[in-house]
């Protein structure tokens, strides 16, 4: 098991341990640091969702930075079992987790999220196949962060407005256009 350490906000240097599941890859600590300096180092008021969560690293960057609602969806049982660890440790309020295929994923009271973490597993075709609901998951100027194999322009009506890449990583901060 790995370890990658959470880099701003209120649990700021705190190390969450990586289960091992398979095509899980933590979010690097260098494209973290440039997304939230993408989107600014404070997220209050904001419902965040980390419809892939893995290893949950974007959702509790989220909730560090002060995120009123963070959502984690996963799939897998392991890396499941490591989030609600993480998530009991961290004994905060504002974290919820479920246990589901991202593309069943119904949340509660019709929750609709400001900012939309979309990490799939590679070579499956999940953006594809999630971008359909984005319309029932996205609150209105939402905002998508997107990493994949490959470099995108758009996604359903969200369009590119920021790209970088670190080796085979392409990751992208999408607004409505």
């Amino acid at each position: 098991m790995s370890r990658i350490r959470i880099t701003g906000g209120e649990w700021r240097s705190r190390l969450v341990q990586v289960a091992d599941a398979p095509g899980l890859r933590p979010t690097p600590d260098r494209v973290r640091e440039t997304l939230f300096n993408w989107l600014g180092q404070d997220l209050d008021g904001l419902s965040c969702l980390d419809l892939f969560a893995g290893s949950g690293i974007l959702g509790f960057e989220a909730a560090s930075r002060g995120a009123d609602h963070v959502a984690l969806v996963e799939h897998s049982r392991p890396a499941f079992a490591a989030l609600e660890k993480h998530a009991e440790a961290f004994a905060c309020p504002r974290l919820e987790l479920f246990c589901c295929d991202a593309l069943k994923f119904a949340p509660p009271a019709g929750r609709r999220f400001d900012l939309l973490f979309l990490d799939p597993p590679y070579g499956q075709g999940w953006l594809g196949r999630v971008e359909s609901r984005l319309e029932q998951l996205a609150a209105p100027r939402a905002r998508l962060y997107v990493e994949a194999e490959s470099p995108l322009e758009k996604l359903g009506r969200w369009t590119v407005t920021k790209q970088g890449r670190a080796g085979q990583v392409f990751f992208h901060l999408l607004e409505q256009a």
